[in-house]
C-alpha cells in the first residue's frame, strides 16, 4: 500500500509538473510522495540533507540574487545531480522491481529499480528552472515530436543492429506495464530535463553571443550524454550521442515535451521490438 501510494504520487507528479503552467500541483504531488517514503522508510532521514541542499540551490539561483550566488547554486545542483544520479547519496531506498532477469534468451540480464534519488533531479529542474518551460503550441511539439522520434529511432536501432548490440526481437514482457511508467515519468522526463532542458537550453543561453551557439550547445549535450552511457561500453556511447543529437532537435524546435517523446518513443521502440538492454554476445 505504502509503496503504490508513493509511486502514484510520483507518477501524477512528472507530468503534472512537465505540462502545467501552474507548478504548486507538481511540487504539491511530490512533496506527498517523499512524505509518504519518509513515514514508511523508503527515505531514510539521512535524505532529508539531499532535499534540503536542492531547497538552497533552488533560492540560490533565482534571478534576484547577485551573479556569484547563482553561478554557486547552479555548482551545488550540477554536483548534487551527479550525486544522484549514481545512487552515491544515503538514504535512499530505492526497490528493486524487476530481475535481474533475462527479457529475451540472448540478452544480458535486466534489472529495473524504482529510484526515489535520481528522478529529484528532473523535479528540481522543473520546478526551479525558468526556462525548461518555453512554451511551444501543442500541434507543433506533437509534430516535432513525432518526426524526431522516428528519425532518431530509425538511425539508432539501425546503427545498433549494425554494431551487433541488439537484435529483431519482438515481445511482450509481463512487466512492461510497471516499465512503461517509470521510463516515460521517472527516466525520459528526468534525462530530457538534464541533458536537453538544462545543458543544452542552458549553454545556448551562455554562448547567445557567439556564431551557432544553439548547434554547439546541441553537439555538446549530445556528446555527454553519450558519454553519460559509457558503463554500457563504447556502442552505448556511439548510440547515445546519435540519440541525443535527435532530441537535441526536437528540444530545439518543440520544446522539452517534444524531446520526451521522442526519448520515450525510442526506449519504447527498444524494448518492445529488439533484444533488451542488448545482446550476450555483445558484451563477451
Amino acid at each position: 500500500m505504502t509503496l503504490s501510494i508513493t509511486w502514484i504520487a510520483l507518477f501524477l507528479a512528472a507530468p503534472t509538473t512537465l505540462i502545467a503552467r501552474i507548478r504548486w500541483p507538481g511540487a504539491a504531488l511530490l512533496i506527498l510522495a517523499c512524505c509518504v517514503a519518509l513515514a514508511f522508510g523508503q527515505l531514510a532521514p539521512a535524505s532529508l540533507l539531499a532535499l534540503l541542499l536542492l531547497v538552497v540551490a533552488a533560492y540560490a539561483i533565482s534571478a534576484d540574487r547577485p551573479q556569484a550566488i547563482r553561478y554557486s547554486g547552479h555548482v551545488l545542483f550540477i554536483a548534487l545531480a551527479v550525486a544522484l544520479s549514481m545512487h552515491w547519496l544515503p538514504g535512499f531506498h530505492n526497490q528493486r522491481v524487476i530481475g535481474p532477469e533475462r527479457v529475451t534468451p540472448d540478452a544480458v540480464p535486466f534489472t529495473m529499480y524504482l529510484n526515489l534519488d535520481k528522478p529529484l533531479i528532473g523535479f528540481w529542474l522543473l520546478l526551479a528552472v525558468p526556462w525548461l518551460r518555453a512554451r511551444h503550441d501543442l500541434r507543433t511539439t506533437l509534430k516535432v515530436g513525432l518526426l524526431c522520434m522516428l528519425a532518431t529511432t530509425a538511425a539508432c536501432l539501425m546503427v545498433a543492429q549494425l554494431l551487433g548490440v541488439v537484435a529483431w526481437a519482438p515481445k511482450h514482457p509481463a512487466d512492461s506495464g510497471l516499465w512503461l511508467l517509470n521510463n516515460l515519468f521517472l527516466v525520459s522526463i528526468t534525462e530530457e530535463a538534464l541533458f536537453r532542458g538544462y545543458l543544452h537550453g542552458g549553454l545556448a543561453r551562455l554562448l547567445a553571443r557567439w556564431q551557432h551557439a544553439d548547434g554547439i550547445a546541441l553537439c555538446v549535450s549530445a556528446v555527454v550524454f553519450g558519454l553519460a552511457h559509457a558503463p554500457g561500453g563504447w556502442q552505448w556511447i556511439v548510440l547515445a550521442s546519435i540519440a541525443g543529437i535527435g532530441y537535441g532537435l526536437a528540444w530545439r524546435y518543440g520544446g522539452l515535451q517534444a524531446s520526451v517523446l521522442a526519448h520515450f518513443g525510442l526506449n519504447a521502440a527498444h524494448f518492445f521490438l529488439f533484444t533488451y538492454p542488448m545482446l550476450q554476445s555483445a558484451v563477451n
